[in-house]
């Protein structure tokens, strides 16, 4: 039977590393209640959880990433008060940092639908509706995952980045969402390895500083309702 209810929380501003060991524990967690599953035919049900968090400066770079997309060495990511971690999500390279919503949601896809592919569009789907709300119009850059405004010219700017991982349909890592984020640290980087298109935010298209919360709230709402989730 399909467990369509998904646990809420918002972490706050919390260390990078600590995050991924709490992701990693709720993960296997569910995959460890998938494997019972089917190891011994029962049909104990699994949880599913989106968790919004910020993050401190880092830099993080994805499993088919390459290490020269990060521009700065040792001394310079301490003068930036920046961390670095390889971890093992799909894509390349990113940064986050505070002012930037970055969601993972934990959900086991087989109380949803099997297809990473809709899975991925369904995200950008909610940050789409969610700009939308505040009259930023965005869409889909052609062969690239994530949120673009102007994706129809040669302004196309990245203002949502997206990378996962998935196991026996189980989700984590996510999305990075800029809000109010500093985007001067992308300069240091090769964003998602596309040296040739800019980034965006809301408060850099807007020209005011954002409610974070209050995006989180509308963002929270749309992914709700296009994947049929009951939050509690």
């Amino acid at each position: 039977m399909q467990n369509k209810k998904v646990t809420f929380i918002d972490w706050g501003l919390i260390d990078y590393q600590e995050a991924w060991d709490k992701q990693e524990e709720v993960f296997n967690k569910t995959l460890s209640v998938k494997h019972e599953n089917r190891v011994n035919d029962t049909s104990l049900p699994t949880e599913n959880f989106l968790i919004f968090n910020e993050h401190p400066h880092v830099y993080t770079l994805g499993k088919s990433g390459k290490p020269e997309h990060l521009l700065l060495d040792e001394q310079a990511l301490k003068e930036k008060e920046a961390t670095y971690y390889k971890i093992n999500r799909g894509g390349d390279i990113t940064y986050h940092g505070p002012g930037q919503i970055v969601g993972y949601p934990i959900l086991d896809l087989d109380n949803f639908f099997t297809d990473i592919h809709l899975y991925l569009r369904t995200l950008e789907e909610a940050v789409i509706l969610t700009l939308q709300d505040y009259g930023i119009e965005a869409g889909r850059y052609p062969g690239y995952t994530g949120v673009w405004l102007d994706a129809d010219n040669d302004k196309a700017r990245k203002i949502c980045a997206m990378g996962v991982r998935a196991s026996r349909w189980v989700t984590m890592h996510g999305f990075a969402f800029n809000v109010n984020t500093d985007l001067s640290y992308f300069n240091h980087i090769v964003p998602c390895g596309i040296d040739d298109k800019d980034v965006a935010s809301m408060e850099k298209e807007l020209g005011y500083k954002l409610d974070i919360e209050e995006v989180k709230n509308k963002l929270k709402t749309h992914i709700a309702d296009l994947f049929g989730m009951e939050l509690v």
